[in-house]
C-alpha cells in the first residue's frame, strides 16, 4: 500500500503564507521517501539569515533540512539527492565546503546532486535554495 502525506512539522517555521508543504512523504511498505520543498536561509520570523553569505546560508538551510528530516525519523545520512539553486556559481566553494563537512563520511558516497545558477531567488538577500530527497526505513 502506498500512502502520501503532506506535512509542515511544528519544529520548523511554517512556509511563507502557508502556500505549500515543507515535506511530501510517500510511505512504501517498509520505508518512506521524503521530498522536501526548496529551503532558503530564514530565521523563525521568515527573515533572511546572513544576506549574501553563501556559507552562512548553507549552514542555516541544512539546519532547517535536518529539522524537517528529524520530524520524519530521518537525518542527513538518509539524504539521497540534493538540488541547489544559486544566484552566483562563484559561491560554489563556500557552499561546497559546508556540504563536504556535512555529507563526507568515511566509506560513504555523497548524495546525488544537481546545482544550477539562477538569476534570483524569491527573497532579496537569499543566495541559495536547496531541495532534498531522502529515504527512511519505517519500523
Amino acid at each position: 500500500m502506498v500512502k502520501m502525506t503532506l506535512d509542515n512539522p511544528a519544529s520548523v517555521a511554517a512556509p511563507f503564507g502557508d502556500r505549500f508543504a515543507h515535506v511530501a512523504r510517500l510511505d512504501l511498505g517498509g520505508g518512506a521517501l521524503l521530498l522536501l520543498a526548496g529551503q532558503v536561509a530564514v530565521d523563525d520570523a521568515g527573515e533572511v539569515v546572513a544576506p549574501g553569505d553563501a556559507a552562512a546560508q548553507a549552514e542555516r538551510i541544512f539546519e532547517i533540512v535536518g529539522g524537517l528530516l528529524a520530524a520524519h525519523g530521518a537525518g542527513l545520512a538518509d539524504v539521497l539527492f540534493i538540488r541547489t539553486f544559486m544566484t552566483d556559481l562563484g559561491d560554489l566553494p563556500a557552499y561546497g565546503g559546508v556540504r563536504r563537512r556535512l555529507f563526507a563520511a568515511p566509506g560513504r558516497t555523497p548524495p546525488a546532486s544537481t546545482t544550477v545558477e539562477v538569476s534570483r531567488l524569491f527573497l532579496p538577500g537569499a543566495v541559495l535554495e536547496v531541495e532534498v530527497t531522502a529515504a527512511v526505513r519505517c519500523e
